[in-house]
């Protein structure tokens, strides 16, 4: 499946609609994103169940933001709409794989509870 490029008009609807959608964060002129560029479009290849996403931060400043990114490029990774990776700088095409594997794995329903765990903590010190 080929790269899609998110934007503030079509991330919510991309990311309610499949269950995981991996982001990758950068800009032009940005010398690593353009060694990651290729490495993400030949991953997204060979997982045609995944969204493959690109988010040009030049142009698409207020996603940047919502994700506080600081540093590009940055992989961003959603399952069911929950953020579940983020990390700055180029992955190598192994690296890639292994991430993608581990969140195909994960199960949801734990992270679910784990998430809530961690609310209900941080609701009982307010």
């Amino acid at each position: 499946m080929a790269t899609v490029e998110l934007t503030k008009e079509n991330f919510d609807a991309t990311v309610a609609e499949n269950d995981i959608v991996i982001i990758d964060f950068w800009a032009p002129w940005c010398g690593p994103c353009k060694q990651f560029g290729p490495i993400f479009e030949k991953v997204s290849d060979e997982y045609p169940d995944i969204v493959f996403g690109k988010v040009n931060t030049e142009e698409q400043q207020e996603l940047g933001g919502y994700f506080q990114i600081q540093s590009i490029p940055t992989t961003v990774i959603l399952r069911e709409g929950i953020g579940i990776f983020a990390q700055p700088g180029l992955l190598p095409e192994e690296a890639l794989h292994d991430i993608l594997k581990q969140v195909k794995e994960l199960d949801m329903d734990m992270v679910r509870k784990e998430i809530e765990k961690q609310q209900q903590e941080e609701g009982g010190q307010a």
